[in-house]
Formats: structure tokens, sequence, C-alpha cells
């Protein structure tokens, strides 16, 4: 299984910006800018807290099988290799939802003077942060689960699978 690069996430990222912010300066010349739902950033948070807890809970696991403890369950590969995709997906999906949020939040900056607008800036903020918390999480996940290291092959160079 191939890791997530960060020049993948940073490109969906600013590419789903930069046409967030396009279609918003469009959308706003045309009509009425959709509104951006406080639900964005609580969803995301939510993922974030979830990917934590399976990398916490799997690290536990790893450790306790490590050690040999009696009645340590142990992690089956299936599993960690679903956590993975499972968190390879969301920091995916919580890069082009970061970049589309940020590219709405940085147009709407030039009219933060509108009350309504600027409480619109606020959660398309969030919804960045909370994004890059999803990122985070997902890549803690990633390194939680990866294989050891072979020691005749030296250091740095990973087992394949």
């Amino acid at each position: 299984m191939k890791q997530l690069r960060l020049k993948v996430l940073a490109g969906l990222f600013l590419v789903a910006g930069i046409l967030s912010w396009g279609a918003a300066r469009l959308w706003d010349s045309v009509g009425t800018l959709p509104s951006v739902p406080i639900a964005a950033p609580i969803v995301l948070a939510v993922i974030a807290v979830v990917l934590t807890a399976t990398a916490l809970s799997i690290r536990a696991r790893l450790k306790a099988q490590r050690d040999r403890r009696p009645g340590a369950k142990g992690v089956e590969p299936l599993m960690a290799a679903r956590a993975v995709v499972f968190g390879q997906a969301s920091a995916l999906v919580a890069a082009l939802v970061a970049g589309m949020y940020g590219g709405t939040g940085a147009f709407l900056l030039g009219s933060l003077d509108v009350p309504a607008r600027r409480d619109q800036a606020l959660y398309a903020a969030l919804s960045v942060a909370a994004g890059i918390a999803v990122i985070a999480a997902a890549l803690f996940l990633e390194r939680v689960c990866r294989l050891p290291e072979d020691e005749e092959k030296g250091p740095g160079k990973a087992r394949a699978q």
C-alpha cells in the first residue's frame, strides 16, 4: 500500500480552493452566494476524532502484541489495511472539502464588514482547520499501521507488503 503524499494533498487543496474561489466570485456576481454550512467543520472534526481514536487503539494493541501480554488481542493485517484505507480516503476528501471552503472563505474576506458574510468566513475557516486535523489524524494512523523496518535491509528500507 502506498503512503499518502503531502504534495498530492496540498495539490488537491489548492486546486479545490482556486476553483471554489472562482465559483464563489462568479456566483456572487449573478446571484446570492450559497451559505457555508456550520455542519462541515463539525463533521470533519468528528472524522478527525474517529481516526485518532482508531490510531491510538491500534497502537496500543500492537504494543501489547509486541510485549506478548497475556490476552492481548493484537491486530489482524486486514484490519490495519482497512484502517489505513479509511484514513487515506478521509484525508483525500478532507483536502478537497477544506480547499473548497478555503477558497470560499478567501473570497468572503473582502466583505467581512457584512455580519452574515463574517459568519460564513468563520465557518469556512473552521472547516479548513478541521480538514487539516483530519489529514493529520490520517497521517498518524498511517504511521501507526506501517510495517516495521527490516534489520537486514538496513534503516530506512521497509519490508515489501
